[in-house]
């Protein structure tokens, strides 16, 4: 049974929060990392009908897509909606960890999840996110020691290549010095020439992580000045995040289109509103889960033929149409990022398999309850 924060390291790795947008608030909200986690719940929202679900069905960790606490509270007190919520939880034992903006952009994140159910295919970004500036860090370490420097580069981030981690290239090779006065070395003599077998160990490491691996490798080298050296790698702009996604579809109408979204998403009580030509040709489709509008202008010109979000409002809708460019689709908020749900919860079943037990929330925490139609 994993530990809470190896649970969260994972969940970390595929969703850094050093991606997440400054205003945002991610990462462990409640919980001891030491505690052990057998069950694990995904919900897009942590309302209070949602932490009871998950006590109720004896869950150690509750995963949500939206923050708890996204803007300053100065009371979780039980008679404030915020602290029933967190009370509830932790009256059941069940930690909650929110991914919010870190898992919008990311490879199998919200938009590429939403892109998949619905069928798209050809995935890019809209905008497509920087790769992570990396280095490589090279050192030379006597035989018995390497696997001991090789783990501890790998405990402070050094070596996590995609899904894979503790990554790293030896070769062997002989390592020659010869102490001065005022040494202390720990292999040969002060003034006597020496000859030892080594491994050369290469690594790569995010850049922000330079600083903790450099200090974890002067920690567990034996030598008393260990030979190192750093080199920066150059952007190579595959990182395959980003916001939004565009992708294609086989070619249909606008009308055809719009029913397989709605039959691809959780039903709502809105359902998916279309504006433009109903009978339009769509092929190449761009969306962005959750509010989306900030995209519009980005693709008021392009070649896209039609856009799906979330929250669009009247002005901006009927602006963007005139222009000529994409039709649109908007989704219920809640219905969109909720395709993310299964995806996470496959993932992490796939990496810890029947150590956990999953499930994902089908509670509608959509606010809209409602649609009335004159008769």
């Amino acid at each position: 049974m994993p530990r809470l924060g190896d649970v969260v390291d994972l969940i970390h790795t595929w969703y850094p929060p050093h991606t997440a947008d400054s205003w945002d608030a991610v990462g462990l909200v409640l919980g001891d990392p030491e505690d052990h986690v057998a069950k694990v719940m995904f919900a897009v929202d942590p309302t209070e009908e949602v932490a009871r679900e998950a006590v109720a069905w004896g869950a150690d960790l509750l995963v949500v897509h939206h923050p708890l606490f996204l803007k300053g509270v100065n009371s979780v007190a039980a008679t404030t909606p915020k602290g029933r919520t967190l009370q509830t939880l932790a009256r059941g034992g069940c930690a909650l960890l929110a991914a919010h903006t870190n898992a919008d952009q990311a490879v199998s994140g919200v938009s590429e999840s939403m892109a998949l159910a619905l069928g798209l295919r050809d995935l890019r970004p809209i905008i497509a996110a920087p790769a992570e500036q990396l280095d490589k860090l090279t050192t030379y370490v006597p035989l018995a020691d390497a696997e001991r420097v090789r783990a501890a580069l790998a405990e402070a981030g050094a070596g996590a290549i995609g899904d894979y981690d503790c990554c790293s290239f030896s070769t062997p090779g002989e390592g020659r010095f010869r102490p001065l006065d005022g040494a202390h070395p720990t292999i040969g003599e002060v003034g006597v020439a020496e000859t030892v077998a080594e491994e050369r160990i290469e690594v790569v490491l995010p850049r922000r992580r330079r600083t903790a691996v450099v200090k974890a490798l002067l920690g567990a080298h034996p030598y008393e000045e260990p030979a190192w050296d750093v080199v920066e790698q150059a952007d190579a702009g595959l990182s395959g995040t980003g916001t939004g996604r565009i992708g294609t579809i086989e070619e249909m109408t606008l009308r055809e289109f719009a029913s397989v979204v709605a039959k691809a998403l959780p039903e709502t009580a809105t359902g998916v509103r279309v504006a433009g030509d109903p009978e339009r040709s769509v092929r190449t489709v761009a969306l962005c889960g959750g509010a989306g509008d900030f995209l519009l202008d980005r693709l008021a010109s392009s070649d896209v033929d039609v856009y799906v979000t979330s929250d669009l409002r009247h002005h901006t809708a009927g602006e963007f149409l005139e222009k000529g460019g994409p039709a649109l689709l908007d989704v219920a908020h809640w219905a969109a990022e909720w395709t993310w749900l299964p995806a996470v919860e496959a993932r992490l079943t796939t990496h810890l398999g029947a150590t956990v037990e999953t499930r994902v929330s089908t509670l509608r925490t959509d606010p809209w309850r409602m649609l009335v139609q004159a008769e």
